[in-house]
């Protein structure tokens, strides 16, 4: 066999036979992943590898110029569809390209501000595009990594799990409040003196001078407004930067370590006091009530409690006071920022009445017409107690008779049972459970036992002796222990006296808690939170939800919209005002305003618009409002009669006020072009509708001043009868509240 050897590569060159040095392999060409969004644990480990010496550093370079950070930042700034990499550079900005110029410290912030300005109107607004939001959401998700372990407890406001509803929940668990005081700011906006103040403060942890630029530049630039005793911080207003809240707690978190030094020093002085009360000997029969301060900061509404004299609550304002107009250069309304009891009066905080209250006045004793509720329902829960036993006996007895017919026949027409399976002990475990069942309610009536008893017990002849002496022994001793058996089981009285014993504790223990109800009625306080029930009744009035005489109404303004998009706006309104309020004390009367007067608003509307009866509004969408989608599936977007009802302190989100849902309204143009893409931040459709803004002010030609209500925030006027297009989810989400104008991309909007 011959083995041909055949050339199959190009020839070696002689120099690479000859030469002795070892080669090189280049190697493949790397191909970088995309970046994507990081979680916070991922977030976090970024940030912490640059904590050095006591202080962040370079947190813009390495951190917030980072692509995958960028891109959380747009995640947390889209509600559905989370835009990738490829379809934002693609669509809407290039991220690579911005995370470059960030690093080089070229971008351009001046280029990504939007003047706003309407006609008519001399006011003007700058707003950011929507690459500027990101890097604002960007430095937002950093400082609050940064920062959110180091602030006080009682800090509220721009932080997970810290929102209103939370901060109501730490108000509710105060005890013992006597005197209590509200910071009170005049209506000033940051200056270039606090606009300072704050750059130190950052300094102090973050060693980083082009970050501090940006935050400075977007002060100058009027992007980052902060205006204290304003009323759009924490509303999802426009004119309100991401960043103005972690700003905010980070400026004031110098005044929360003050006084959170004095609380301390107060608590420590309080236990010393209680040690030498106990050991004085008198710790049985004095109430000793300890000295404490309480304070709630929710942005800038400040609400600061003690429980002890007004002496020393007027002392810690006094130094209160001067620590935020001296360190932190804020203006005091010192008129307002007073201190009033606890006990007998009010004081408002977030938008809602708080007042001390003994214990008694919260969970308040039955009415007599709930007492007789009770009853009556006791009473239709024995009957049918009483019919559920009597048919399951007379079920027993069909049962039995079977049983017994069945066997009677077996019994007659053979010779025993034969059966291929055992049902003996099936049988003796019913009549087992039976038996069982009939001698405890025999056992638990006492009036049937003692009966049986004096039958049973009657005529007791065997017990003379004469007789006992000439019957057979064993007829003496099977009767004595009959006897023993009829005194052990069938004698009430022992029953008795259990019953009674019983009876006796429940009565003792119904005593001790009368005495310590009375006890904290006298020696406790709590603190009841409720709704301004007269503001919400001016706005629903403001809102011509109701006429002069409180009635409901309809409202011309939503009648050009479609029929479904009318209910989700009274929908929007009512869910925020039900999740806004639903921790007050008085939630009761929200959940009427809601139940009542806005639903048949929205059902005097709709019947106004068709031109028809209220009754045939009711017949056609029902008092739940429910309407059709085009596919003939039913849709019910206002919450239902049963659910206002179930409603509670349930949750712990932080509800936005009803101000942003209430005051603008969304009307449709005349066009079905399909020109524009969708105002939401990075939404990719362009079936969409374009909306016109139009704004309650405007349209009420009101005076904001006079006529609008006390702490209801408003929109800029700049936004009026300006036009966004939206795609049908999202103006779905806009009318319900779920979605404001911040979360728009005002680069969409147009003048038409």
């Amino acid at each position: 066999m011959l083995l041909t050897f055949r050339r199959t590569t190009a020839p070696l060159r002689p120099s690479r036979l000859l030469s002795t040095q070892p080669t090189t392999i280049s190697p493949p060409p790397t191909t970088v992943s995309p970046p994507h969004p990081l979680t916070k644990p991922q977030l976090k480990t970024l940030i912490l590898s640059h904590y050095n010496n006591g202080k962040f550093s370079n947190l813009l370079q390495n951190v917030v110029a980072s692509p995958s950070v960028l891109l959380t930042a747009a995640h947390n700034l889209t509600h559905e569809n989370q835009p990738t990499i490829n379809s934002i550079s693609t669509n809407f900005f290039n991220i690579s390209q911005m995370s470059d110029d960030l690093i080089n410290n070229t971008f351009k912030i001046e280029s990504c501000v939007i003047k706003l300005t309407n006609k008519g109107t001399p006011s003007s607004l700058n707003v950011p595009n929507l690459n500027l939001k990101v890097l604002i959401e960007s430095i937002r998700i950093v400082l609050e990594v940064v920062y959110d372990d180091r602030f006080a407890t009682f800090s509220y406001g721009g932080r997970v799990g810290m929102g209103r509803a939370t901060a109501i929940r730490y108000l509710k668990n105060v005890e013992n409040p006597t005197w209590w005081f509200n910071v009170s700011f005049r209506n000033k906006e940051f200056g270039v003196e606090n606009v300072n103040k704050l750059c130190l403060v950052i300094k102090e942890k973050v060693s980083d001078d082009m970050l501090i630029d940006v935050i400075r530049r977007l002060f100058d630039l009027k992007i980052i407004l902060v205006e204290f005793a304003g009323c759009y911080l924490g509303r999802g207003f426009p004119n309100e930067c991401g960043l103005c809240a972690i700003l905010i707690n980070v400026y004031l978190n110098v005044f929360d370590q003050k006084l959170q030094e004095l609380r301390l020093l107060v608590n420590e002085e309080s236990r010393k006091a209680r040690l030498e009360n106990e050991n004085d000997g008198d710790g049985g029969n004095v109430v000793y009530k300890p000295l404490k301060i309480y304070a709630v900061r929710y942005l800038d509404e400040i609400l600061v409690i003690t429980s002890g004299s007004k002496g020393l609550t007027v002392k810690l304002k006094n130094l209160v006071v001067p620590f935020l107009e001296k360190n932190l250069a804020l203006e005091v309304n010192k008129g307002v920022t007073a201190v009033h009891s606890a006990v007998s009066e009010e004081i408002r905080f977030l938008g809602m009445d708080v007042r001390a209250v003994t214990p008694s006045v919260l969970r308040s004793p039955m009415s007599e017409k709930a007492i007789r509720a009770r009853k009556k329902y006791l009473r239709q829960k024995e009957v049918r107690l009483q019919e559920l036993k009597n048919r399951r006996e007379t079920n027993r007895k069909k049962l039995a008779m079977k049983i017994f017919d069945h066997v009677y026949k077996k019994l007659k027409t053979s010779n025993g049972f034969k059966f291929n399976f055992q049902i003996e002990k099936e049988v003796k475990v019913i009549f087992e459970t039976w038996g069982r069942e009939t001698v405890d309610e025999f056992m638990g009536s006492t009036e049937e036992r003692a009966a049986l008893y004096r039958k049973l017990s009657g005529g007791d002849f065997l017990s003379l002796k004469r007789i006992r002496e000439q019957l057979p022994l064993d007829l003496v001793e099977s009767y004595d222990k009959f006897q023993e058996n009829v005194d052990k089981y069938l004698n009430p009285m022992k029953a008795r006296k259990e019953m009674e014993e019983r009876k006796r504790k429940l009565e003792d223990e119904e005593e001790k808690k009368y005495a310590e109800r009375t006890v904290k009625d006298l020696t406790k306080l709590c603190i009841k939170v409720d709704a301004p029930d007269r503001l919400v009744r001016q706005a629903i009035r403001l809102a011509r939800f109701t006429n002069d005489m409180g009635r409901p109404r309809p409202i011309g303004a939503l009648m050009v919209l479609e029929d479904a998009d009318i209910i989700k706006w009274h929908a929007g309104v009512g869910k925020r005002w039900l999740d806004y309020f639903c921790c007050c004390h008085n939630f009761k009367i929200v959940k009427t305003v809601v139940n009542y007067h806005m639903r048949f608003s929205c059902i005097l509307t709709l019947a106004e618009k068709h031109e028809s009866t209220k009754r045939e509004a009711i017949k056609h969408y029902t008092k739940d409002l429910r309407v059709f989608d085009v596919d003939g599936n039913e849709e019910l977007y206002f919450p239902s009669e049963r659910e206002i009802k179930m409603m509670g302190d349930k949750n712990l989100v932080d509800p936005k006020p009803v101000d942003g849902a209430l005051t603008m309204l969304l009307t449709r143009l005349a066009t079905d072009e399909n020109l524009y893409r969708c105002g939401a931040h990075f939404c990719q459709r362009f079936d969409t509708i374009v909306y016109r803004i139009r704004l309650l002010q405007k349209d009420l030609n009101l005076d904001c001043e006079k006529s609008w209500v006390s702490g209801m925030g408003v929109i800029p006027d700049v936004f009026d009868r300006k036009c966004v297009p939206l795609c049908s989810d999202h103006v779905s989400q806009m009318y319900l509240g779920a979605l404001t104008l911040q979360d728009v991309d005002f680069s969409s909007l147009l003048d038409v």
